[in-house]
């Protein structure tokens, strides 16, 4: 029997045994239309790339356990992947989404089915392109509610709802960001915040009435699922006169956590539980950034949506809603308060112990840096000491392949495209979070590679995210696609081994896809790679993406079917045009 057929007679045993145990799951089906729309935001017709017409676009509902078929038609001038982003792509790799690591992009006119399932996984996750920077405009929500017969861990909402935060251009961020990649430089900042699309009556909109507003029932408890799908924001949100109790992030359940502000870094998603107990009127939900570098530019303002309570008598005066106080921007202290303080649900049916033997010990730099300017007869570029601005893993910085995706290369053995030698520890030994460091030369320029970690199927992964302060110090949001991990610990300086290892959490640490790694610190995870294939892990400020601050992780075949990568579809996109 050919290698092929061997395999695709695997993955089909392996369906078909997940298929018993989801005896009652469902196939939810649908079709992406990925094409221009024009709308207006800040007193200005804008074209965007949009979903079936939409900012944001359509919401997948399901429930655990469905299968997703997503069919994409890329009507758009632009390459285009779609991630979903958290969803665990259990043999189903080929549908994970990031440009030239899983697959080569959807071509302008071309189309490609996305199927993978949902199993294991409750709460909110979302999903959004991963290609250039049209995840600006393309991105939406997935919600995954709990099997037929089975409850959330909490006291049943009367309603949901879906939070998205994200950005706003006056312009074409595809176009801003080619010009700052070209230059060498960081492209602009964006024009406004968005609640569900909208800025909210906090920016000069000229439409007022294009709020955001959610009524609510007096005594009523809803569940809002928060999702940050900005491009290079984290923001504080709150709601003003309310606590908010959080019971998820990144679709895994919490013990509840009672908060008067939520911190989001890019990718994360929060759910909270909202009881409606304030006297009749208006109440601003509002968001704006959490800035943690010094010295840069951002938007200052806040976006805002309205919580509407009924009112009885109808007023002749208009009501302004009550704005709640955010956080300082550089509120550090309260951004880390609020991610070191959550804990698992131990007794969530998709709960797993921590494992306790590791097996992969890396310590990973992440930060920014400069490459070599280069490139089309270029000697100077816009950057520090006019070279290009980078970023870095373990001084490697990570530049995506042209000719074939990561995981293709690795399926069908192509030599050329990529190489498996990522380091476990970084070069050199220095005081990291100094801010002395800052522009030292000797430590800024970092090498273009296409490096990745390639690790045995089933071991145990830890890996001690190590902030620097090259170019600066910052909060790095760094997601792990694949995968859910465990934060065991988090904290500032660098990192100690011997003292800050009895700091970790074995008992019912966070679980998550993507962490803030706080500004001058650390941050531990750990995972099982119980999951064959290519997995990106980069920083989610999607600025620091394309100057290389990502590798990846090439998790070997197991030697079952159940464990072994299937072959991919036959309408996976080419590379050729």
């Amino acid at each position: 029997m050919a290698a092929n057929s061997m395999f695709a007679v695997g993955f089909v045993l392996a369906l078909f045994s997940l298929s018993l145990s989801t005896a009652s799951a469902g196939i939810v089906e649908t079709s992406f239309h990925v094409k221009n729309l024009t709308v207006n935001r800040l007193c200005k017709n804008q074209v965007i790339t949009a979903v079936n017409g939409s900012l944001p676009g359509p919401t997948l509902k399901v429930k655990e356990g469905d299968a997703v078929i997503v069919h994409v038609f890329n009507k758009s001038p632009y390459n285009l992947t779609i991630h979903w982003h958290g969803v665990f792509q259990k043999l189903s790799q080929w549908a994970d989404g990031p440009e030239f690591v899983t697959q080569c992009p959807i071509r302008p006119g071309g189309k490609y089915t996305y199927r993978f399932n949902l199993t294991g996984q409750v709460g909110t996750l979302w999903w959004h392109a991963h290609s250039s920077v049209l995840r600006a405009t393309v991105y939406g929500a997935i919600v995954i509610r709990p099997r037929d017969g089975h409850k959330y861990p909490f006291i049943k909402p009367y309603r949901e709802d879906t939070i998205m935060l994200g950005e706003w251009w006056n312009a074409n961020p595809i176009d801003i960001t080619k010009a700052a990649l070209a230059n060498g430089t960081a492209p602009a900042i964006s024009d406004a915040f968005t609640i569900n699309g909208w800025p909210g009556d906090m920016f000069n909109s000229c439409r007022p009435s294009n709020i955001y507003k959610l009524d609510v029932v007096p005594g009523k408890t809803y569940l809002l699922r928060i999702i940050n799908a900005a491009l290079d924001n984290q923001f504080f949100f709150k709601i003003a006169n309310h606590n908010l109790t959080v019971v998820g992030v990144d679709a895994a359940y919490t013990n509840p956590y009672e908060t008067d502000v939520v911190v989001l870094g890019p990718g994360q998603t929060t759910d909270v539980l909202l009881t409606a107990n304030q006297s009749p009127g208006l109440y601003y939900m509002a968001a704006h950034p959490y800035v943690s570098a010094a010295g840069i530019l951002f938007n200052g303002n806040t976006t805002t949506a309205i919580l509407a309570y009924p009112q009885k008598k109808k007023k002749t005066t208009k009501t302004t809603p009550i704005l709640p106080v955010l956080p300082a921007f550089n509120d550090t202290p309260t951004a880390f308060t609020f991610s070191s303080n959550l804990t698992g649900l131990v007794t969530s049916p998709f709960w797993s112990p921590v494992p306790r033997t590791v097996d992969e010990n890396m310590l990973v730099t992440i930060g920014l840096g400069l490459s070599a300017c280069g490139g089309s007869n270029q000697t100077v570029c816009g950057g520090i000491f006019n070279q290009r601005m980078a970023a870095s893993m373990n001084n490697h910085s990570f530049a995506l392949p042209t000719s074939m995706s990561i995981l293709e290369a690795f399926f069908r053995n192509v030599s050329g495209v990529y190489t498996a030698d990522f380091p476990d520890q970084p070069p050199l030994v220095f005081d990291y979070t100094n801010t002395s460091n800052s522009f030292n030369p000797g430590l800024l320029m970092t090498p273009k590679r296409t490096s990745v970690k390639k690790v045995k199927f089933n071991s145990t992964v830890q890996v001690v995210f190590q902030n620097t302060a090259l170019v600066g110090i910052e909060n790095h949001p760094m997601h792990l696609h694949g995968f859910n991990f465990y934060v065991l610990a988090q904290g500032f300086g660098n990192y100690n081994p011997a003292t800050d290892s009895k700091k970790f959490n074995l008992v019912n640490p966070q679980e998550r896809n993507t962490i803030g790694v706080p500004v001058g610190g650390w941050a531990v995870i750990r995972f099982r790679a119980n999951n064959p294939g290519v997995w990106f892990i980069h920083c989610h400020l999607d600025v620091h993406l394309p100057w290389g601050l990502a590798t990846a992780f090439l998790v070997e075949n197991g030697g079952t079917p159940e464990s072994t990568l299937p072959p991919p579809p036959a309408d996976f996109p080419k590379c050729s045009s």
